[in-house]
């Protein structure tokens, strides 16, 4: 009779992948830049903010607009932070977790929360261990220096989505909000809009998702991508954390910046969309 020894998932220690080349890898000037982001941000939400969902090229291109979602959390306080975004790298069925470790980038360590990921995975039967998954991922890292500047100190989940099946999207979207219903979590989808197209084409595919976010119609959204996955390379995790958020009682949507990377680079004949949106329950911008 053969016997099986399940094994505690092991610490991982992820290293910054696109540190000095996707943002800056020295510290001083990577502050300078989300700081010089930030100021730029006029229109506050003011009420409870359960989710965001933020861009994930490279910072002098969806930086600006990012900073429209990250700045929403200055003086907030959450227990944990869950991501969840695509894999670029490893194509996989399900949810990759990493429950264990650190994440690095140039402005120190982030902790993953042992607790809320083990939480996460008895919750959600799509999501797995799988480190390997996270490498070379960007669109969370991304993601963790604005983190680190408004949240300091606070654990996350790191979640990479595989395949972005329905089936997928909507186990995830049950398994967060039943792990996290007694916490105070902050849901982070991770996604950039449409790729390679014209600025007027990008905009037009663009307009039907940041739409369908503004209703906060999750459904809409599903719809999008199942007619054209080129809508959003993480339209699966947009999906997800709107419907859990929605769950977890967020009751309204704002979208707060788009824009392409035209409008860094000057050539708007091939460019990548990027959205910066909140979910919650609001009172008014102010």
């Amino acid at each position: 009779m053969l016997t099986f020894t399940i094994m505690a998932p092991q610490p991982t220690r992820r290293a910054a992948a696109v540190a000095g080349s996707w943002y800056p890898g020295h510290p001083g000037t990577l502050v300078s830049a989300i700081d010089q982001y930030f100021g730029r941000v006029r229109d506050m939400v003011s009420g409870d903010i359960t989710a965001l969902v933020a861009p994930h090229a490279g910072l002098m291109y969806s930086g600006p607009v990012a900073a429209h979602a990250y700045r929403q959390l200055e003086g907030r306080t959450y227990d944990v932070v869950v991501m969840v975004g695509p894999s670029h790298h490893v194509g996989f069925e399900g949810v990759a977790i990493v429950a264990r470790g650190i994440f690095e980038t140039p402005l120190g360590d982030v902790e993953v929360s042992a607790a809320d990921a083990d939480a996460i995975i008895a919750s959600a039967p799509v999501v797995c261990e799988l480190p390997a998954a996270h490498k070379r991922e960007h669109s969370l890292e991304m993601q963790l220096p604005f983190l680190q500047r408004v949240l300091p100190g606070v654990p996350i989940v790191p979640l990479l989505m595989g395949h972005q099946s329905r089936a997928t999207m909507t186990s995830l979207a049950e398994g967060l909000a039943s792990a996290l219903k007694s916490r105070r979590a902050l849901l982070v989808a991770s996604s950039d809009l449409s790729h390679y197209h014209d600025s007027r084409r990008a905009a037009m595919l663009d307009r039907v998702i940041v739409e369908a976010v503004e209703r906060f119609d999750a459904e809409a959204v599903e719809r999008a991508l199942a007619r054209d996955p080129g809508h959003a390379c993480g339209g699966g995790p947009i999906v997800s954390v709107m419907r859990a958020a929605r769950a977890l009682g967020a009751a309204d949507a704002r979208v707060l910046s788009y824009a392409d990377s035209g409008a860094v680079s000057g050539d708007t004949s091939a460019v990548v969309g990027y959205c910066a949106a909140v979910f919650g329950t609001f009172d008014a911008v102010i």
